[in-house]
Parts: C-alpha cells; sequence; structure tokens
C-alpha cells in the first residue's frame, strides 16, 4: 500500500469514529422503558476496532514518513513540520495585514484617525512568498506521498 492510500485510510476511519460518537451519543440514553437505536455494546467494540485499526495506521505512517527522504535530503517528517509552520505562519500574517488594513470606520473628522503600524503591502508580499514555497513543499510531499510503500 502506498503512503497516500495509507492516509486517506486513516482520515476514513477518522470519520468513522467521529460518526461512531455521534451514534453512542444517540444510544447511551433513553427514555425509560424504551430502547436504544444501536446496542450501545456493540458500538463500543466497533469503537475499539476503530482505534486499533486507526493505531495502527498512524504507526507506520510515522514510520514511513520518518524513513522516508525527499529529494532535498530532510525527512518528510521535517517536511511536513516545515509546512505547518508554514501554515501557521501564514496565518498569523494574514491577521496582521487584517487588522492593519485601513476601513471606514469614521464618520466625521472629529473621530479618532487609526494608522497601521506595519506595511501592510510588505506583509502581503511575504505571504506571497510563503505561499509560493508552501505549493512547492506541498507537491514535494505529496510527490513522495504517491511513491512511497508503507512501512510495517
Amino acid at each position: 500500500m502506498k503512503l497516500a492510500e495509507a492516509l486517506a485510510l486513516r482520515s476514513d476511519v477518522r470519520k468513522r469514529l467521529d460518526q461512531l460518537r455521534e451514534r453512542l451519543k444517540l444510544s447511551a440514553l433513553v427514555q425509560e422503558g424504551e430502547e436504544p437505536p444501536e446496542d450501545p455494546r456493540r458500538l463500543l467494540e466497533e469503537m475499539d476496532r476503530l482505534l486499533a485499526e486507526f493505531t495502527g495506521l498512524v504507526r507506520r505512517i510515522n514510520r514511513t514518513n520518518l524513513a522516508t527522504p525527499l529529494d532535498s535530503g530532510r525527512s518528510l517528517t521535517d517536511a511536513l513540520a516545515e509546512r505547518d509552520t508554514m501554515t501557521l505562519e501564514y496565518s498569523l500574517l494574514q491577521s496582521a495585514v487584517e487588522a492593519a488594513s485601513p476601513k471606514m470606520n469614521r464618520l466625521t473628522r472629529s473621530e479618532i484617525r487609526t494608522v497601521p503600524t506595519v506595511n501592510v503591502s510588505d506583509l502581503r508580499a511575504r505571504m506571497d512568498a510563503l505561499a509560493r514555497r508552501r505549493r512547492e513543499l506541498d507537491t514535494s510531499i505529496q510527490a513522495a506521498n504517491w511513491s512511497t510503500e508503507l512501512m510495517d
């Protein structure tokens, strides 16, 4: 199985666990004399099975990510950490740009005037460069995901 397939399977198991959470909530408490929509014991057994499957997939994915080098020489794990950091940095810069962008909130000349304390165009240029680097890194990660066999 390719790493990308395992990632999709992990996502599917996670969604099934989320659905199971809702099914358990619906079956955990009923009015006296009523039957639950589903047998909670069977749902808990299914939960245990899915959690074991999820844990196994995560372990194999993590081992594979750690052992898989990209063309740059860094591991897939390091690239994923870098991509997550780039995403966070972009989000932080975006918040600063939004906060510093002028808004038309003055009605008269006597109202308080606000001015940005950061150069919005410089921050946007930094965001654009960051987004480009993140896309390039993500392309490299995706290529590795589809060409790497999942480790045991």
